[in-house]
């Protein structure tokens, strides 16, 4: 049996309402540094959330997503700044910061707007390795402010319903667990072929930046610490020599391109008329959701680039199998060659057995030989839209955490992110070493 505790200490956490003033009457007032997909996403759910938030100040180099997002939620002009370098060296504009930069800044980030006494929500992954993670953490420690990690997955109503059931003893201890992430084809040529993850030396290695969620999700959900890992993958598909005989440099000049299921004029054209979660990715690869910025973009951006034909390296597939203590046992599976769905888990515990796939949770009785089906419905939030409303908790909980002053509704602290970033980066030695790495 597990027990849950804040993930913030209380000299991380003091009450806002006594720390900075803030009265339950008055609304928290965030700042956004990078307002891309994940920082204006996380923009919206705080404005449109039940607690009273006000969108302060921004920080984001592209002037016309900048403009939008300052006149949707009235941001002063002098509050809006092209580097979040500029707002975080200048005097404190806001209680809280959604930091949303690109991996590879979030440590100088964290230790500038920690310095200036900002509480601060950081996007995942933490840091971009071990000693980034630790810095972080120290920044924060040592500023006396909070931190918490974007593990959204937390936070969805799925996993709340799913750790109530495991901490009450239904299915009696975890033996071991299989975990998929099918991150599918068109998510992952868009991002981790084409995106800005498709680097290890620009952003970092895939089992950070897209699977540190679930080895967190996994550690929690367990609640014991790793002691063993050790993991296989690797890059199979997405190479120049396989590409298909008569594949082009781009998809637009491409006369295989209506045949290719990695098309990237089908991806974003569909975004763009027919919108859905596919809209979304559209809206990160061209500027404008309008037919010439999107033709624009298959022409010259990355975005229109065949997959066969970049300079992608990083994995687009991977087993890590964990030993926690206790004997506890779990086997995670990455993999870029699915359709794009929910995550699917299977528990297997002394007395029962579980079976879930992100929204719904079929119970199964060894004593009853009954199953009994759970539907955690968010409002129909599928993997991709929201992670199944893991985006809308997370917000909810930390905007309610700072205006009420309750450190407790936070789950993914400083110390709990740099423990799982630690699992996941012994992963990926293993994967490079092919060898077990005890932790």
């Amino acid at each position: 049996m597990t027990h849950h505790t804040p993930a913030t200490s209380a000299k991380q956490f003091t009450n806002l309402r006594d720390h900075h003033g803030i009265p339950l009457d008055r609304p928290l007032s965030v700042a956004i540094a990078g307002a891309g997909a994940r920082g204006a996403g996380y923009a919206a759910l705080a404005a449109a959330g039940g607690t009273p938030v006000t969108i302060a100040a921004l920080a984001e180099p592209r002037v016309g997503r900048r403009d939008q997002l300052a006149s949707r939620y009235s941001v002063p002009t002098t509050h809006c700044h092209d580097d979040w370098r500029q707002m975080a060296g200048g005097p404190r504009l806001a209680d809280v910061v959604i930091i949303a930069v690109q991996d590879t800044q979030h440590v100088e980030a964290v230790e500038a707007f920690a310095a200036r006494g900002y509480d601060i929500l950081l996007e995942k992954p933490m840091g971009t390795t071990a000693a980034e993670c630790d810095r972080i953490a120290a920044a924060a420690e040592d500023a006396g402010v909070s931190l918490t990690v974007c593990h959204v997955l937390r936070y969805a109503p799925y996993t709340v319903r799913l750790k109530r059931i495991l901490d009450s003893g239904r299915i009696g201890e975890i033996v071991n667990v299989q975990h998929l992430e099918p991150i599918g084809y068109w998510h992952f040529a868009h991002s981790f072929v084409r995106g800005s993850w498709r680097r290890e030396d620009t952003s970092g290695f895939l089992l950070l930046t897209k699977c540190c969620h679930d080895i967190d999700w996994l550690g929690y959900i367990v609640g014991r610490p790793v002691r063993a890992v050790s993991s296989f993958g690797g890059l199979a598909h997405f190479r120049a020599e396989n590409a298909p005989e008569g594949a082009g440099e781009r998809c637009v000049s491409c006369s295989i391109e209506p045949g290719c299921p990695y098309s990237a004029r089908r991806l974003y054209e569909v975004g763009l008329r027919e919108g859905g979660v596919k809209r979304y990715f559209t809206s990160v690869a061209a500027e404008e959701l309008t037919e010439a910025c999107v033709e624009e973009a298959l022409a010259s951006g990355p975005y229109g680039r065949c997959v066969y034909h970049t300079d992608n390296d990083v994995a687009d597939h991977q087993v890590v199998n964990l030993e926690y203590e206790g004997g506890t046992t779990a086997s995670f599976t990455a993999t870029a060659f699915t359709p794009q769905e929910n995550r699917s888990t299977k528990i297997f515990g002394t007395r029962g057995q579980i079976t879930g796939d992100g929204r719904h949770i079929e119970i199964y009785d060894f004593a009853t030989d009954e199953r009994t089906l759970i539907d955690t419905d968010a409002g129909g939030a599928s993997a991709a839209e929201g992670h199944g409303g893991g985006d809308a908790g997370l917000i909810s909980s930390f905007v309610r955490a700072h205006h009420e002053g309750r450190p407790e509704l936070l789950l993914t602290g400083a110390a709990e992110s740099r423990d799982s970033h630690r699992v996941v980066f012994a992963a990926e030695q293993s994967r490079r070493s092919r060898q077990v790495v005890q932790l």
